[in-house]
């Protein structure tokens, strides 16, 4: 009798184990998911926005590049349970609401995207097309980033909520599609870094940098580095 008596405390003990093991597990996966959300600004269940660019030599179609960093952000929404709506630049106006809005591409790509810079980060500026060396280069904070084709390119990543809106707008600026891409994988790869660096604030303007395009592509990308204080001050 002693011996169903193990028996059944052993079978027990290992269902009460493998159920606290699995709550654990459970629990971890949820904390990791809630910090992820919370970077992004995305509520969990809600609906994210994706404002697509055109191609600047090509309106009314979108680079390849371009339609990745889309699917990779769609790819996010998914994570969060989220549905999601996508329009394309030129052709939305209003308020993003309650929606996370995701906007990419530069300003000369998007409309949107000159808008958001106007009004909300009046410190970086995007140099015209026929500037030279200087040509589409970012002057943030009294520096100048160049574009320097496929072999190294730059992109704005900025996070902030608009004044009529309830949910943030995170604006993925890149000089080309590559950087738009290189900059929302690289958000996805280190989410959990770059949140602790820029802590409990609301709003973040994070600068990336792609080198060695040739050679790793958009997977390359790396933190060049956090510009938030000279983004959202005006120069």
């Amino acid at each position: 009798m002693s011996v169903i008596v193990n028996i059944a405390i052993g079978l027990a003990t290992s269902v009460i184990s493998g159920i606290a093991v699995w709550l654990w597990e459970r629990g971890k996966r949820l904390r990791t998911l809630g910090r992820r959300a919370r970077f992004f600004g995305v509520r969990p269940g809600g609906t994210c926005l994706v404002v697509m660019n055109n191609a600047w030599d090509n309106p009314g179609r979108a680079a390849q590049e371009d339609v990745h960093a889309m699917l990779d952000v769609a790819t996010l929404a998914g994570e969060f349970g989220c549905g999601i709506e996508v329009e394309t630049a030129g052709s939305f106006r209003g308020s993003n609401g309650d929606r996370t809005e995701f906007c990419i591409g530069g300003p000369k790509s998007n409309d949107r995207t000159r808008g958001h810079m106007a009004a909300y980060l009046p410190g970086v500026r995007v140099l015209p097309w026929d500037g030279g060396p200087d040509r589409i280069a970012f002057r943030i904070g009294g520096e100048t980033y160049r574009y320097r084709g496929q072999h190294e390119q730059y992109a704005v990543v900025a996070r902030f909520r608009p004044r009529e809106a309830t949910a943030p707008v995170v604006l993925v600026c890149g000089q080309g599609p590559v950087a738009n891409r290189g900059a929302v994988h690289y958000l996805k790869r280190a989410h959990r870094e770059l949140a602790a660096a820029v802590g409990s604030q609301d709003r973040y303007c994070l600068l990336v940098r792609i080198p060695d395009i040739q050679t790793y592509g958009h997977r390359g990308a790396v933190l060049e580095r956090d510009v938030t204080d000279a983004a959202f001050t005006a120069a």
